[in-house]
């Protein structure tokens, strides 16, 4: 089907008023949790991404392919996710790609919550889709610890990062905020990401464990 839709680390306490992080680092791994936007920041970034989504439908360029939907995919911390919807962007070609991978777990959400969730985020389409350098996203259903994550292609390492950190103000009013982190992995397409699963081996030194591929049915 093709449908046309509209390193954790210690926190600390902003000017801007809530709890924020510190920046993260530019590792060989790749560039990880740095401080939120401030919230004027977020508004401007995620206004401007909905006036560029309503032109992208307005287009026809934004889609709903089906054939990642279903796969689940493990990760090396010995959890696992199934892909509930897969949403992409029609821009050409990417010409500097990279990975986004972002992980968050909502606060009070138990059960047949989850479900009706999955089903309302659709209704979150606006909010990254017309961020510049947006190629495609698979949302993933929470995992055996009830986490969430999103795995996006991107056009553009340091778009990546400015949209992470955007989207970080939003996940925050609905998520525990110790639970938000991303990773952006620079020079990497999401199906070589995929493609070549590494085994699980606990979190590591680096973290990484959350958001490496382990393998996918």
């Amino acid at each position: 089907m093709d449908a046309m839709v509209t390193s954790k680390a210690p926190e600390r306490r902003g000017p801007e008023g809530p709890t924020v992080r510190p920046p993260g680092r530019l590792s060989s791994c790749g560039l990880s949790d740095q401080a939120p936007l401030r919230y004027d920041a977020a508004l401007r970034a995620l206004a401007g991404c909905v006036v560029s989504t309503a032109r992208l439908l307005w287009q026809r360029r934004v889609h709903l392919p089906a054939d990642q939907v279903r796969r689940r995919l493990r990760f090396a911390d010995g959890t696992s996710a199934r892909v509930y919807r897969e949403t992409v962007a029609g821009r050409g070609a990417t010409e500097d790609p990279c990975v986004l991978v972002v992980e968050f777990r909502l606060r009070a959400v138990r059960g047949w919550a989850h479900a009706a969730f999955r089903w309302e985020s659709l209704l979150n389409t606006p909010l990254f889709v017309g961020f510049p350098g947006f190629v495609s996203k698979l949302w993933l259903a929470n995992d055996e610890r009830g986490r969430y994550r999103g795995l996006y292609e991107w056009d553009g390492p340091q778009r990546a990062d400015h949209y992470a950190r955007a989207l970080w103000r939003v996940l925050a009013l609905v998520s525990v905020p110790e639970s938000i982190h991303y990773m952006v992995l620079p020079g990497r397409r999401r199906d070589e990401f995929l493609a070549r699963p590494q085994a699980p081996a606990g979190t590591g030194a680096d973290g990484a464990a959350w958001w490496r591929p382990a393998g996918a049915s």
